[in-house]
């Protein structure tokens, strides 16, 4: 028998075609679906090259642009030593962060970082009072 078995077609509809070599099946790579990122109800930060910090949700992801739904830009923070303890752990100093209202939404451009956050941090965060100028 030939190493290079005829391409299996497979009978139920929306599965992909397979082809089986020396007792391995493989799929072409082009036939597997990318998933996207899984962004329900999680928070995240996510830092830019330039626009700085920003925690939310996030709505969309095309390469280094995100879309951002609830978002609160973190200008400003103490009580974590850096951006990932504050996605771990939140702060221990809310009253000296300053962290402005939230926006409905904002499109980030050149994103370098997306951390989930915690539970822990979400309330931390979320009970940091808004900072007003």
């Amino acid at each position: 028998m030939d190493i290079y078995n005829t391409i299996i077609k497979n009978k139920k509809e929306n599965e992909m075609e397979t082809i089986n070599v020396n007792g391995t099946e493989y799929v072409k790579k082009s036939d597997i679906p990318v998933t996207p990122l899984e962004v329900s109800n999680e928070y995240f930060m996510v830092r830019t090259y330039s626009a700085g910090v920003f925690f939310g949700k996030i709505k969309s992801r095309d390469g280094k642009e995100v879309v951002m739904t609830t978002a609160r830009r973190i200008w400003y923070w103490e009580g974590a030593a850096s951006l990932s303890q504050l996605a771990m752990e939140g702060t221990s100093n809310p009253d000296a962060c300053k962290f402005p209202c939230a926006v409905t939404e904002v499109t980030l451009l050149e994103v370098i970082e997306i951390i989930p956050c915690t539970e822990k941090a979400i309330k931390s965060i979320n009970e940091v009072k808004i900072w007003e100028a």
